[in-house]
């Protein structure tokens, strides 16, 4: 069965990388809120990470999902960082890796560990976490973090050794379902899916494929994909924010270049009275590789937002319009396409 397949009627997901507090406190009743919220507008799958807050986001969706048959709803988390006892003050967590990101959640000291044995800590952590007896998919997370600089293929090569052999087990054993990798670039997919050995299930790519940043994912990532018949959650499908209203862009304040890219995609909306979201998120699941989409949220009414773009009615008149503006690349999948959504 395929990892499409696995998450047949869950197109909309939640990434709940927002509740371990990324870039501001968020109060506990609204984290609460807002998953709940998700879960009456339908919503069945959910993706956190150790890395979001330090564990804050895995306790938060897990105290939340607690009221909830577990049964009912897919979970995701992550492996690759493993969170110590030790605190970080906080001049220490904003010049580290949590810098800009989520320096507002818990003080942990964050490992980087993809061998084998730090892969099974981190999920019996998670767990615990959690408060839950299972997950259905784990991903290697940010192998290819711009923060390592050039030394990610070394742990590349540790993951190919160790993450990637324990999570093949424990997909044979039962004990999860899927596992792959959960990233923000290409290139560690790309390399992945060249391996004989490596049989994951499907990958994480969180901002490369968007509907302001696709092109290097349409050029061998998707058809590679396809080729192996191996899919895509898509991840960041606001590009951090700023197809949403917000300001931010890879995690930082966005550049010149990429406002005025924005804002030649809203001029196009606003004549065609098209939701920014709503394209957004139709953009990225015309894709037939994209599986889901799994846009963050720490507001509930965000996530009303969300349930009401996947659903509004797009005319086919937009979409040409970004095509002739060469707001979207030639290749990529649309909505209108016979090809799209197979």
């Amino acid at each position: 069965m395929s990892l499409k397949d696995k998450l047949a009627g869950h197109v909309l997901g939640f990434g709940t990388a927002p509740l371990g507090n990324m870039f501001r406190d968020i109060p506990e009743a609204e984290a609460q809120a807002t998953v709940d919220a998700a879960w009456e507008h339908g919503v069945r799958y959910f993706d956190t990470a150790p890395f979001y807050g330090a564990g804050l986001s895995e306790i938060r969706l897990g105290e939340a999902l607690s009221r909830r048959p577990r049964d009912e709803y897919v979970l995701s988390t992550k492996v690759g960082r493993l969170i110590s006892d030790e605190v970080e003050d906080a001049a220490a967590r904003a010049l580290g890796e949590k810098s800009g990101l989520f320096v507002a959640g818990r003080p942990n000291k964050l490992v980087v560990d993809y061998t084998a044995d730090g892969t099974l800590r981190s999920i019996e952590d998670s767990l615990k976490r959690m408060k839950t007896d299972r997950f259905d998919f784990v991903w290697i997370h940010d192998i290819a973090q711009d923060f390592y600089g050039d030394e990610w293929l070394s742990y590349f090569e540790t993951a190919r050794k160790g993450a990637f052999r324990a999570l093949t087990r424990l997909r044979e054993e039962g004990v999860i379902k899927a596992w792959g990798l959960g990233v923000n670039r290409v290139e560690p997919i790309e390399l992945t899916l060249d391996l004989a050995e490596a049989q994951p299930d499907g990958f994480l790519l969180a901002g490369r494929y968007s509907l302001l940043d696709h092109e290097r994912a349409l050029q061998r990532l998707m058809p590679k994909a396809a080729e192996r018949q191996t899919h895509i959650v898509a991840g960041g499908p606001y590009s951090s924010g700023i197809l949403a209203g917000g300001a931010h862009f890879e995690y930082q304040k966005a550049p010149p270049e990429i406002v005025g890219k924005v804002e030649r995609i809203k001029a196009v909306a606003q004549r065609h009275g098209v939701s920014v979201k709503a394209a957004a998120l139709q953009f990225v699941l015309a894709n037939p590789a994209v599986a889901a989409v799994i846009p963050g949220a720490s507001r509930p009414e965000r996530i009303a937002e969300d349930a009401a773009a996947l659903k509004q009615d797009i005319p086919a008149d937009f979409w040409h319009a970004l095509r002739a503006q060469h707001l979207v690349a030639a290749d990529a999948p649309l909505p209108i396409d016979a090809s799209a959504r197979v």
